[in-house]
């Protein structure tokens, strides 16, 4: 027998029982994933949807639904949208998101040709918006994210190397002891490049251009992909699982660095539309900062080698800025 439509669901997106099917689709780490199929304003539409159990769930879901909307503001052919979030009716410990349905398996002709280069540049030198009760772009993102299953405080900082030394690496640092137990020789050197090494190397008076643009957080080759979004137009580059925030350019580039993926194809046609910052000399310094902070997250998450990722790069980055 197939799966009965929450309530909650059919409310929010305005769809009628009758006509709504809901199935299995795929899967992720973190939530049980399906495909709802509907007709609307005599069309058929499909959607994508997530659920998922307890606290967590409600934080990952709120972030993500945030998320992939400020990069379809931001670019629109990029991702999928989302329509709502919020608790089932049927089980109200249970959170569900609902996105455009996005198929993967399409090659559909008529889409915008344009570049996954092209389209992250884009999303990387559009201005952030000014957040509630703000007179400027800020450094941050309105709601907490998820990295994985580590949830992310992003609360405003006018100040970029503020807001990574903080809410990044004294942040991830603290969820890895949760996580692994005390460790004073990590917590020591994690200390030292957040106030030595990050105000050295990510200064806003220091590199040349550090304005909030949208980072979508989590972008290794996974989250990348090839697709037709919502049944409409043709197959676009586009990517997907984002824990947004409103940072440095670069900051994007350190878990692209850390899994790979991304052919020299890609790396020529984005250091054109998004030059290197000045210093150009302390580039692939910042890249390595910027991924440390991803070693340190799987650490929190997994343990064992990730360890000595971090350290490796920390040792480093202390060695010449410390």
């Amino acid at each position: 027998m197939a799966p009965e439509v929450d309530p909650a669901i059919l409310e929010a997106l305005g769809l009628e029982v009758s006509s709504t099917k809901i199935s299995s689709h795929g899967g992720a780490g973190f939530s049980s994933t399906f495909k709802l199929s509907s007709t609307k304003d005599d069309r058929e539409v499909n959607y994508f949807v997530k659920i998922g159990s307890g606290a967590d769930a409600k934080v990952m879901f709120r972030g993500e639904h945030a998320s992939l909307n400020a990069i379809h503001s931001a670019v629109s052919n990029f991702c999928p949208k989302s329509h709502t979030f919020g608790s089932m009716k049927s089980s109200p410990s249970k959170t569900f998101m609902v996105t455009d349905f996005l198929d993967l398996r399409s090659s559909a002709a008529g889409g915008s040709g344009q570049s996954l280069a092209a389209k992250l540049a884009k999303m990387h030198t559009t201005p952030a918006p000014i957040p509630d009760g703000y007179d400027k772009p800020m450094f941050g993102f309105p709601v907490a994210t998820c990295c994985g299953a580590t949830e992310q405080e992003n609360s405003w900082k006018e100040s970029w190397a503020d807001f990574y030394a903080n809410n990044r690496l004294r942040g991830i640092l603290r969820a890895g002891i949760r996580a692994n137990g005390a460790d004073r020789d990590l917590s020591d050197t994690v200390e030292k490049v957040a106030s030595t090494v990050v105000p050295r190397l990510i200064s806003d008076n220091h590199v040349k251009g550090i304005t909030p643009v949208l980072i979508h957080g989590d972008l290794w080759s996974g989250n990348h992909g090839r697709g037709q979004i919502a049944g409409q137009g043709g197959a676009e580059e586009v990517v997907y699982d984002p824990s947004c925030v409103y940072g440095h350019s670069e900051y994007e580039l350190g878990i692209m660095n850390m899994f790979g993926g991304f052919g020299s194809s890609f790396w020529r046609e984005y250091e054109k539309l998004v030059p290197k910052a000045e210093p150009k000399e302390e580039w692939e310094d910042r890249v390595a900062l910027y991924e440390l902070y991803h070693h340190l997250n799987h650490f929190a998450l997994f343990g064992g080698g990730y360890r000595s990722g971090a350290m490796s790069i920390m040792k480093k980055l202390i060695s010449k800025y410390g």
